[in-house]
């Protein structure tokens, strides 16, 4: 049921040759520099190149522009095109597992073929107010975030970024004077021990390498290139363990675990472009913003990212069809704790696929795994 790369596909190097998919991928050191996942970079990655009023999306370009970023020889440009093994030295246990024993989407997009901030804005506002690049500072308005709506509300969320050195840049524009709403990953932890999490909890990993208060290095966990995938893995474990593990949380909390965007890394499933119903004419990036030499009016999804659904309520084994992208995060939140909400929601928001229908159970699962 998975729409996987499973061999047969392949992409063009610079060389014109043909490169399979290969399970060749090492937990660090192959992805030197970090493959780039700017707007032009990912345009050129969906088109391989081609500007044409007329184009489609082939998903060709991914080797080739990687080995025109400084890529000192056409082998190492293939590296963007391994995948791990689901067995061998080279597996993720815990992702195989939890993929395995829950449910994947099949069709999860990043809302904008770019980098990290103007997808995670899609995250928290159903939007990125014309942005398409690292800006840090939004103008919200007349959108407010999901934290906000569900103060207003009455309900109770919280944004735990790992620590105050590897916080994510766009908390500065999030609820600047709300700080309860923030907290660690320790902060995290300890809510789960005392039954405290608020209603919806947004979970950021630990951006880079860097030594805690006591001197102890701590790893990052974002599996971004080239931090170590395993790291990302452990990071991953320890959250599922503390809902599992906790008898009042697991039959009452849903796990989303999902990825801003892709890094840069091969995917064989074209791009969307969106019903006309789903954009909204107020937001254009210009060309300076793109670095394409064409205005980006929105209209289309950036490249799939790997998602998983985790509860015991979730079927195990199973496939999600239907797509989605980072606006059905707020939305979801939305149709849960504030049913019938359509005001200060973007377009975008308002139509995305939400995904509660997919707690399909009638009775709680009692084979869900555990991690050592």
């Amino acid at each position: 049921q998975v729409d996987g790369l499973d061999g047969p596909e392949a992409i063009p190097d610079s060389t014109g040759a043909m490169v399979s998919v290969q399970q060749l991928a090492e937990f660090r050191g192959q992805l030197l520099p970090d493959p780039h996942h700017d707007f032009a970079s990912v345009d050129y990655q969906i088109y391989n190149g081609d500007k044409s009023a007329t184009r489609t999306p082939t998903m060709d370009g991914f080797i080739r522009i990687y080995q025109h970023q400084q890529q000192p020889d056409v082998p190492s440009s293939h590296h963007v095109a391994f995948t791990f093994s689901e067995d061998g030295a080279n597996n993720l246990p815990v992702l195989q597992t939890l993929a395995t024993e829950f449910a994947v989407f099949n069709r999860w997009f990043a809302s904008i073929p770019g980098p990290t901030l103007c997808n995670r804005a899609f995250a928290h506002y159903g939007s990125s107010f014309n942005n398409v690049g690292m800006n840090v500072f939004y103008i919200p308005a007349p959108f407010k975030s999901i934290y906000e709506r569900l103060t207003a509300a009455g309900r109770t969320s919280k944004l735990f970024y790992y620590d105050a050195t590897s916080s994510s840049l766009e908390v500065v524009n999030l609820l600047q004077n709300e700080q309860v709403m923030f907290g660690t990953f320790q902060d995290f932890l300890d809510a789960c021990d005392a039954n405290q999490l608020p209603d919806y909890s947004f979970i950021e990993p630990n951006y880079k390498d860097h030594a805690d208060s006591n001197g102890a290095m701590l790893l990052a966990t974002d599996q971004h290139p080239d931090n170590d995938v395993r790291a990302g893995e452990d990071f991953i474990a320890t959250i599922y363990n503390r809902i599992r593990n906790n008898a009042n949380l697991w039959p009452n909390t849903l796990l989303l675990i999902v990825y801003d965007e892709h890094g840069g890394l091969y995917d064989h499933v074209p791009t969307p472009t969106l019903d006309k119903s789903r954009v909204d004419p107020q937001f254009v990036a210009q060309p300076d913003a793109t670095q394409t030499g064409q205005p980006f009016y929105f209209d289309r999804l950036g490249v799939r990212v790997p998602a998983i659904l985790i509860s015991p309520w979730v079927q195990a084994g199973s496939a999600i069809p239907d797509e989605f992208e980072h606006a059905s995060l707020p939305a979801t939140v939305t149709e849960l704790f504030m049913p019938g909400d359509n005001s200060q929601r973007s377009i975008r928001e308002k139509t995305a696929n939400t995904f509660l229908q997919y707690l399909t159970l009638d009775t709680i699962r009692t084979d869900c795994p555990d991690f050592d």
